[in-house]
């Protein structure tokens, strides 16, 4: 089949020569934008432009001295594997793209594989299986595809040199010395160095990130192990916080832009307002600041355990590693003073999870065991206002065991991204088994329309925070006692698309309580009065927390 092919071919050059040749020259300038093109690629989508791509790659140069000075088979075999390593780099560039947009990080060859798989939930939760089914397998095939087209460009164009070796060898020549004269004197275009080494570079970053992560492993392991708080008896944690009924909740990608971007803030703000004016006419009051999480538009775990362990939690390893430890949680500390129950309400957790026991929380509800009847509002499971009716109805309305108080962790699911739809608030009394959303889920946006939007994913994730903001106050308002104390805060940023390119990594926290004497003991915090934190008011890492919080209400350090 493959001679009948090749005689098929070579007919069709004999019989249209000049055809053959456009076509030959026009396959030959494709494989070097293709080969060049990838060699200067870059892994961010911020300032991606033509001047980018209008460089002299250095790798190329090195290439064609290379496969010019081998002969047929060797050079064959190198440019082809050379085709392939390249195509692996630009995948991993793709994946920096993505991350850096997403995640506010590059792309981890080491640690964040296991993400993917998340990505690929998330995508069958927002626009279908059938559609996250079509998108992987095209991803697949677009790999491929690039593997084998860079492989054979590669091969075409050594040959291309071979055939052409003395052509090839001044023009090699006159290249590297533009490269180097370019190099030399800073040459640029649009502010882009013509003289580029972007693959080079990137391959000594990742080669780098590789090794820095295997020694982080070590290192953090070293750092989990030791803990101010370790060997603190159950009788010194928290004794000022006794008979309290401590609640403290995350609210999804509740970030510093929700309250001082220019387009999102005026609605949150507004709602904060309000919300502070509602819980002062029942009695309560807060304070806010700000605390920088350890990450950025997704995995809300690392948040969650930064804030509870005290350590910097920013990657999968560290989080692994925390888990399989015995530092102690802040929500821990609740349980091992004896005097609390712990409970945990997960709607977003659809299956084992085996953190609970490093929580220390006694029980835990999953999305499934929240007697949820209802449609999923794209990620989330539930709305917050049916995930809090339910807490209220299986936990906080019980008394809790005989001669003690209770601790409960709330992680709040509605205002993930891509924020559509978004629930709306309800009569309390009319939410039942939470069936009665499936026509406003279905009259609410669609996924598909806002999650590639920048407009629309900016408005429909301020109003997502509203609803959130709005549900769990209104439930404290309607549930909590004098003894009543939540903290709630958000766990990350959102994504780039929604709060920019340069945003930091700051999320709002609050403390709020009937009880003056728990406000007057982190008054020394210098906190706003109120919901929504001043721009100026402190900003500390969020792996203070914990300790800061411990020593606030009494606790004695009994370091490990």
């Amino acid at each position: 089949m493959r001679d009948a092919w090749s005689g098929r071919v070579g007919r069709w050059r004999r019989a249209h020569p000049g055809g053959a040749r456009v076509l030959s020259v026009a396959v030959t300038v494709l494989a070097a934008v293709l080969v060049v093109a990838a060699l200067v690629l870059p892994n961010t989508v911020v300032g991606l432009g033509p001047a980018k791509f209008a460089r002299i790659p250095g790798e190329a140069v090195i290439g064609a001295a290379v496969l010019l000075a081998l002969p047929r088979r060797p050079r064959v075999a190198l440019a082809a594997v050379s085709g392939v390593a390249l195509a692996a780099m630009t995948v991993l560039n793709l994946l920096d793209m993505g991350f850096n947009q997403y995640l506010g990080r590059p792309f981890n060859p080491v640690l964040d594989w296991s993400l993917l798989g998340d990505a690929q939930s998330y995508l069958e939760d927002s626009l279908g299986r059938t559609a996250t089914l079509a998108a992987t397998a095209g991803v697949v095939v677009l790999v491929l595809l690039l593997a084998v087209l860079l492989a054979l460009a590669t091969v075409r164009l050594g040959n291309l040199l071979a055939r052409h070796s003395g052509a090839a060898t001044r023009g090699t020549m006159i290249a590297g010395v533009v490269w180097i004269i370019c190099s030399a004197l800073g040459l640029q275009i649009a502010g882009v160095p013509v003289a580029s080494d972007r693959t080079t570079t990137a391959l000594r970053i990742e080669s780098r990130r590789v090794s820095d992560t295997l020694k982080d492993e070590a290192q953090f392991r070293k750092v989990a192990g030791e803990d101010r708080f370790g060997a603190t008896p159950g009788s010194q944690l928290v004794p000022d916080l006794r008979g309290k009924d401590m609640v403290f909740t995350f609210i999804e990608s509740y970030g510093r832009s929700a309250i001082e971007d220019p387009v999102i803030a005026p609605g949150v703000d507004a709602t904060l307002n309000a919300r502070t004016e509602a819980l002062a006419k029942a009695g309560f009051h807060a304070r806010s600041g700000w605390l920088t999480s350890a990450t950025y538009g997704g995995s809300s775990w690392l948040g969650h355990s930064t804030t509870m362990s005290g350590l910097w939690v920013s990657n999968q390893q560290r989080y692994r590693t925390v888990m399989a430890s015995d530092h102690l949680s802040l929500t821990e500390a609740f349980k091992k003073t004896g005097a609390f129950d712990t409970v945990g309400v997960m709607p977003g957790v659809q299956k084992g999870w085996p953190e609970q026991k490093w929580y220390g929380l006694d029980k835990v509800y999953n999305a499934f065991q929240l007697g949820y009847r209802g449609p999923k509002f794209s990620w989330s499971t539930m709305p917050d206002q049916y995930a809090l009716q339910s807490y209220e109805q299986r936990v906080h309305s019980k008394r809790p065991a005989a001669g003690k108080s209770r601790m409960s962790l709330l992680i709040l699911t509605s205002s993930h991204q891509p924020w559509a739809p978004v629930p709306k608030m309800v009569d309390w009394d009319a939410l039942g088994d939470g069936s009665g959303f499936k026509d406003m889920e279905a009259a609410g946006a669609k996924p598909a329309d806002v999650i590639a939007d920048t407009t629309k994913s900016r408005q429909q994730y301020g109003k997502s925070i509203q609803y959130s903001v709005t549900a769990l106050t209104e439930w404290l308002e309607r549930h909590g006692t004098k003894d009543t104390v939540l903290v709630f805060l958000g766990d990350h940023q959102p994504i780039a698309r929604v709060s920019g390119n340069h945003a930091s990594r700051d999320v709002p926290v609050s403390i709020v309580a009937k009880d003056p004497k728990v406000l007057d003991r982190i008054a020394d915090w210098h906190w706003t009065e109120g919901l929504r934190p001043a721009h100026d008011a402190p900003v500390w890492r969020m792996s203070s927390f914990r300790d800061r919080f411990l020593t606030a209400y009494g606790s004695v350090p009994h370091p490990k």
